[in-house]
């Protein structure tokens, strides 16, 4: 085959794919500007007949959106920055420092990672509940401090630092501490970011646990939150499709920002060490 017809082929397969995957966020884009119940009509029509707000401002006014935006924001960010502090701090520690028991640890960490999250739900809600955290931030947060994914991608990484330079540090008399923020942090730079947007997306999107754990609509996340708002409004298509727009377009426009460190990370975390 030509070369350039193969080029060709390939580039339209792609095109292709991209179209299909992009269609439905495109239309429900669209169908967030439409008046209620134009969505319903069949054929349903690819763009809205005339253009309006009226969707958004009901979901910020009336239905509380607005609350639940602030609650997915504080929390995602909370979790990204306790996660990333406990997940490097782990992971470096794993890869470079001596203790007794470190290989089993680590092991016993391994195996957490084919454990599904759905089997532990009942125990750490019970704790939760013993500790009085149900029906708070706190419950959606600590349980996120630290995660064996996180961890091992991060140990991975690390192990690709020389060792020379730790030892030259503390030749110089540097303690643990400098060593790690002014040394080893700079180095997993590229990890930081990746582990950093694996992290704020997973706890942007959690539905099941922040479900579980908070019991008040004050404390609502988004999805949870859109949840709510599909049972009193199940047939109204068009502000069912303009909350999902809340909800997808502020991750969306991290993760395309971000894509190029996140995909160079992840990389990076599989092939190092």
């Amino acid at each position: 085959m030509n070369p350039r017809m193969a080029k060709a082929i390939i580039n339209g397969l792609l095109i292709g794919g991209a179209v299909v995957a992009l269609f439905p966020l495109l239309w429900m884009l669209s169908v967030s500007f439409m008046h209620p119940g134009e969505a319903s009509a069949l054929p349903p029509p690819l763009l809205p007949a005339h253009a309006t707000w009226r969707n958004y401002e009901e979901l910020f006014t009336r239905a509380g959106m607005g609350r639940y935006l602030l609650n997915s924001l504080a929390i995602s960010g909370a979790i990204t920055v306790l996660s990333l502090a406990c997940n490097l701090m782990a992971g470096y520690a794993f890869a470079k420092l001596r203790f007794h028991g470190r290989e089993r640890l680590f092991q016993g960490l391994l195996g957490m990672l084919v454990i599904p999250a759905q089997v532990a739900m009942l125990p750490l809600f019970l704790m939760l509940k013993y500790m009085g955290l149900v029906n708070s931030y706190a419950a959606v947060i600590v349980p996120a401090m630290a995660t064996a994914f996180g961890i091992f991608l991060v140990r991975q990484y690390a192990r690709s630092i020389p060792d020379e330079l730790m030892e030259a540090a503390r030749i110089d008399g540097a303690g643990e501490l400098r060593i790690f923020t002014q040394i080893v942090l700079p180095l997993l730079k590229p990890i930081m970011v990746t582990l950093a947007i694996y992290t704020f997306l997973t706890a942007w999107n959690d539905f099941m646990w922040p479900l579980i754990a908070l019991t008040g609509q004050e404390h609502y996340t988004l999805p949870i939150g859109l949840a709510s708002l599909a049972r009193e409004h199940a047939q109204d298509s068009e502000l069912m499709m303009a909350g999902s727009v809340v909800t997808v377009i502020p991750v969306l426009a991290l993760f395309l920002a971000m894509q190029r460190y996140y995909i160079e990370g992840l990389l990076l975390g599989s092939v190092k060490g």
